[in-house]
């Protein structure tokens, strides 16, 4: 047989199996019951203020473990008042991007001494493969979330053979007995989302915190076809059920902001080569969702972040049609209608500033986003009341909030 026979039967056979995965799916994905989004009063729609924006009081790079060369993904989890530190990061490190020594790190912000702790690796591929009882390829795109009891759970994209389009959902939870100075994680499993093995669903962007203390999980399937989900989970972690997002199959990596504890809304990554930031809605919590309109605002293929702040939508995403040479903080009063408010980076031809996530402490925003794909980024955003939306950074002070 010759090579293209059988490049023409492999391309075939993926075709196939991504058509049995995508009916899989449409199978799987359940009406979910009513659970409403937290959406603060401090963040009500009746507190909406044109007047309220944010300046850069410092920014910097967290640290990063001894030996790791590269650096993607990174994730924010918001820490309770109670505890030292106020956030903690993960992201995945290693030679680069796929390499077979990337683990998965973490650092965290303390709140006495101002400044980042030593980055450790706290999810290793061999010690959680040996756990499951099968090996694990690659590690990425690692998602955090405290639950209503405060144990920390990890959602992490883990491949065998195949890419990323091969990838499958790892679920960790917090071992009872480990703090946060000395974290480990457990498996809990591969997360059910279809009969082919769970084959090509990743995770990118941050849950979306119920009112019942569970979340939804934005996630996405990549086989092929492209489309996102909602992962429904209680407040003690455990899976409850999935619903698909957009019927578009070039959209990827939602993020979730809740305009009311009913009205939700899911911006997207584009795959097209002209793209824009998608959108949907759903109007009854998450049990239907309906395609928007598309944003107009550039996606050149790039991941996005977004969250709700008085009365406010903040998105930070690249804003070049082609390139992520350049990172903005945008804002929205309806999450349909945006303007830039803050540029991050403005960077030259060729490099890199991007998957940012986003989180707010008290009256701070922190971002963090990769930078040229060797380290991880960071920038605290504090108001600035009573001023005119800027579009430059307003500090150069580095690593001392």
């Amino acid at each position: 047989m010759d090579i293209p026979s059988v490049l023409l039967r492999l391309m075939g056979a993926a075709l196939l199996t991504g058509a049995l995965v995508v009916f899989g799916v449409s199978e799987r994905s359940t009406t979910v019951s009513p659970a409403l989004a937290l959406v603060p009063i401090s963040q009500s729609p009746s507190e909406v203020s044109a007047n309220v924006d944010w300046k850069t009081g410092a920014k910097g790079h967290i640290p990063m473990p001894a030996g790791a060369m590269a650096a993607h993904a990174s994730t924010l989890v918001a820490m309770p008042d109670n505890q030292p530190d106020a956030l903690m990061a993960f992201w995945f490190a290693g030679d680069r991007e796929s390499a077979p020594n990337v683990q998965i790190a973490s650092a965290s912000f303390n709140r006495a001494t101002q400044t980042w702790g030593a980055a450790r690796f706290v999810v290793n591929r061999h010690d959680i493969g040996a756990q499951l009882g099968f090996g694990l390829r690659r590690l990425g795109n690692p998602v955090a979330w405290l639950d209503a009891s405060g144990r920390m759970h990890l959602f992490v994209v883990a491949t065998g053979w195949g890419g990323w389009a091969a990838g499958r959902i790892l679920h960790l939870q917090q071992r009872q007995d480990s703090q946060n100075a000395d974290l480990e994680f457990e498996p809990v499993g591969l997360l059910p989302l279809s009969w082919l093995w769970n084959t090509s669903f990743l995770v990118r962007t941050a849950p979306l915190p119920l009112a019942d203390g569970g979340m939804v999980l934005p996630a996405y399937f990549e086989l092929g076809f492209k489309y996102p989900v909602a992962l429904r989970f209680d407040s003690k972690g455990n899976f409850v059920g999935m619903v698909r997002i957009s019927n578009k199959r070039y959209a990827l990596q939602p993020a979730l902001i809740a305009n009311s504890p009913t009205h939700w809304m899911a911006l997207m990554r584009d795959t097209r080569e002209v793209g824009k930031i998608i959108a949907a809605q759903t109007v009854d919590a998450g049990q239907n969702w309906t395609d928007l309109p598309d944003l107009a605002l550039d996606n050149p293929d790039s991941a996005i972040a977004t969250l709700r702040s008085h009365g406010q939508h903040w998105l930070a995403h690249n804003d070049s049609p082609h390139s992520r040479e350049r990172l903005a903080l945008s804002r929205s009063p309806n999450g349909l209608d945006w303007n830039i408010s803050l540029r991050l980076e403005e960077g030259s031809s060729g490099q890199e500033f991007s998957y940012p996530a986003i989180v707010q402490t008290n009256n701070s925003l922190w971002i963090s986003y990769t930078d040229q794909r060797r380290s991880i980024a960071w920038q605290r955003l504090d108001l600035n009341a009573n001023q005119t939306p800027q579009n430059s950074s307003a500090s150069n002070e580095k690593d001392k909030p």
